[in-house]
């Protein structure tokens, strides 16, 4: 890493390790888990996803809890099933390629991939430990991210961040090749072992002019996307179609709806629009990022969501919904991260 490099990463705290910037608002939460005296309070949140959505809740549960026609088709493969009996599933399901597999529990867009071949697809399936799922590829042009939240006792929630998400690319001058392009990415030079782990097979291709090649295909910000934040979007019609969305489970208080859509025009009426996800209590408010904001105002940001977490989970406890016991959801934690580890090393393997 060149000087240069080394002191952008140092001064823009948006490229620190997780645990640095949340470093000096720790605090605050520890203190909300002595007031609930209980290290799992935010499990109250979400009383029907597993850990509250903090992490390792699947997906399924998930899409059992959204509205028919408001998520992608989708169908569950358990590992280690014969390939016959998967490409069975897939053509009863009416599936053509190509298509999105993706771990029932996952994160930070481990593992979710573009099948586009069934080699690929029996590739995939054979190193795949755990369930996983196919899914239509959802080809609107815009995908975004909603955080929303909701207190039990009202029937309207609040949004509070709307952004719109790129994922990593590079755009080819006919002359560059995939390494070189890599190389001049403004964040995928810090990522360059992965890179060239993820895209061994193309690293000497020269991109032609003006193609884009997606250096990963999930939208998030561990794999290095861009957002754009949209506050000026977030309006009463916008909050009309959310509440009518959170209220078909009545059980969803706090979280992050992630989705694509065909325009923010057609989301706030109501169509052409597809959630991909509902990230529950452990989702960050990802429109703190590549907003111009300071650490210090991206923090604030943070405790009003974490002041809000606290509330609603205080409220679901009184109204009789219990906090995990410190044993199971220590225990849930450790098997979560083993799974997650399990995971990281056989994705960092996988070429794209």
């Amino acid at each position: 890493m060149g000087l240069k490099q080394l002191r952008e990463k140092i001064t823009n705290w948006e490229l620190w390790p997780f645990g640095f910037r949340y470093l000096p608002i720790i605090p605050v939460w520890l203190w909300y888990c002595m007031r609930s005296r209980s290290l799992w309070f935010f499990t109250a949140s979400n009383p029907t996803l597993t850990f509250g959505g903090f992490e390792g809740e699947g997906k399924k549960e998930m899409y059992e809890q959204l509205p028919p026609g408001s998520y992608p088709c989708t169908i569950f493969i358990q590992p280690g099933i014969a390939f016959e009996k998967v490409l069975q599933q897939i053509k009863e399901a009416g599936f053509t390629f190509p298509f999105i597999v993706k771990p029932d529990v996952g994160m930070e867009g481990i593992l979710f991939k573009i099948i586009r071949s069934e080699q690929q697809l029996q590739q995939y399936h054979s190193n795949m430990p755990a369930e996983y799922l196919v899914q239509e590829l959802v080809t609107y042009p815009g995908e975004y991210s909603i955080f929303y939240y909701r207190h039990p006792a009202n029937t309207k929630g609040t949004i509070t961040g709307f952004l719109k998400k790129t994922p990593m690319e590079v755009v080819g001058d006919g002359k560059s090749t995939l390494i070189q392009l890599i190389i001049q990415h403004p964040k995928a030079r810090y990522r360059l072992k992965e890179m060239q782990l993820r895209h061994s097979n193309f690293l000497n291709t020269i991109v032609g002019t003006g193609e884009q090649y997606f250096l990963s295909y999930a939208a998030n910000l561990n794999r290095g996307a861009s957002f754009e934040s949209l506050p000026h979007e977030i309006d009463s019609q916008l909050l009309e179609l959310f509440d009518t969305l959170n209220l078909y489970s009545k059980n969803f208080f706090y979280g992050r709806y992630d989705l694509k859509a065909n325009s923010v025009a057609d989301l706030k009426n109501g169509k052409n629009f597809s959630i991909l996800e509902f990230n529950g209590s452990g989702a960050e408010p990802n429109h703190i990022y590549h907003s111009g904001f300071t650490l210090r105002q991206a923090h604030k940001e943070i405790l009003k969501h974490w002041k809000a977490l606290y509330e609603i989970s205080r409220y679901n406890h009184k109204l009789g919904i219990p906090y995990w016991p410190f044993r199971k959801g220590w225990q849930f934690l450790k098997a979560s991260r083993t799974h997650f580890a399990t995971l990281r090393k056989i994705d960092i393997q996988t070429p794209s």
